[in-house]
């Protein structure tokens, strides 16, 4: 870093996104987006945008939100925009976090709470997940702190259900509760109707994942009026035209098509159970994974062995060197032909394994 880098942010360690390989063609199983193109609708209203990009973009999003709340059953007031759900997080962190509010996230899951937290300076403590990966919510009862769950969690692809997270959200009645829905679509139930019962909640969600607008950045959260108020506040302080023409319309042509989202989640589903049942039979063990991604390990491989050999294969999945998940790989469910392909390659690596093992003995 420069000599004049703040040393307030000296201390910081940022995210690291998945790899995203130039040099060579990869079968991309690392980054979580969809293996399907976005709505054609999304394509045809992004076109059209672009003949008009002399303007701003409507700050309010409206046509946007008119389009989300009706389908959610949520007021169009109780909607804010923003570039990616990365960014609805972040502002959670300015707006609901300080000194005198801590945050509090699992030991394991979405990487970017921790460096939210330490960007904005916000003290935050983890609590550790279970045994089994799982989150324990009376563990966040009375936290007196900001609580962010993503549910499904991050890598393990577990989830909670709406009771459970219910059960969180009363025994915090004077913290913000967030819960990152960014998996939701995949399996899990979503707790946007509890806004109606809870002024402290908020979820925040993607058109990443199940929408296939990962490169288009636009996310939502979704929450009472006055939290909206609030993270607007904070929006329209940085940037009050945060997405862009084309992205909007994209946006809006994504949700008149809801039916081909829907599509698209129910065949990633049986890809991925198709794929977790045949990684069963070569012996990997897995969480009960309710996201667009499988999270494995396999007793005699370790987890970057098998990422290193896959990549030499053509195909990424991603490894985190975290002590409690090392052995691990998160593996996105692409297309059936993606994953057959590794399916292949990850036989033929135990194949290997299992050979130099008998060789050594």
């Amino acid at each position: 870093m420069s000599r004049f880098f703040s040393k307030r942010l000296s201390h910081l360690t940022p995210y690291t996104p998945g790899e995203q390989p130039k040099e060579r063609r990869f079968i991309k199983l690392n980054t979580n987006e969809s293996p399907f193109p976005p709505s054609l609708k999304a394509e045809v209203l992004a076109a059209d945008a672009l003949k008009r990009l002399q303007l701003y973009p409507d700050p309010e999003c409206r046509a946007l939100s008119k389009q989300l709340a009706v389908l959610y059953g949520v007021d169009e007031d109780e909607i804010v925009w923003t570039n990616g759900s990365d960014d609805v997080l972040n502002f959670a962190f300015m707006a609901f976090c300080d000194s005198e509010t801590p945050a509090v996230f699992p030991d394991i899951t979405y990487g970017f709470y921790s460096v939210f937290a330490k960007l904005n300076g916000v003290p935050f403590e983890t609590i550790p997940l279970k045994d089994d990966f799982s989150v324990c919510p009376a563990d966040y009862f009375y936290a007196n702190k900001t609580i962010f769950i993503a549910n499904p969690n991050a890598p393990t692809g577990l989830v909670l259900s709406v009771e459970e997270i219910e059960d969180i959200l009363k025994n915090n009645p004077n913290n913000v509760v967030v819960i990152d829905e960014a998996y939701v679509d995949f399996g899990g139930e979503s707790c946007v109707p509890l806004i109606q019962k809870y002024d402290n909640l908020l979820v925040t969600q993607t058109f990443s994942k199940s929408r296939s607008m990962a490169g288009a950045r636009l996310g939502f959260g979704i929450a009472s009026k006055e939290l909206i108020r609030d993270l607007n506040t904070i929006r329209y302080s940085t940037n009050p035209y945060n997405i862009n023409s084309m992205t909007m319309a994209a946006g809006i042509g994504t949700l008149q098509d809801d039916s081909y989202t829907r599509k698209n989640c129910k065949a990633i589903i049986e890809t991925r159970a198709r794929c977790a049942k045949n990684l069963k039979k070569m012996g990997f063990v897995m969480t009960d994974s309710h996201a667009n991604f499988l999270f494995i390990k396999h007793p005699s491989i370790e987890g970057e062995k098998l990422y290193g050999k896959l990549k030499e294969k053509g195909v990424l999945v991603r490894h985190f060197n975290v002590e409690r998940i090392k052995d691990f790989c998160r593996v996105t469910i692409g297309s059936d032909e993606e994953m057959d392909i590794f399916l292949k390659h990850t036989k033929e690596i135990l194949e290997d394994e299992n050979a130099t093992s008998r060789n050594k003995a």
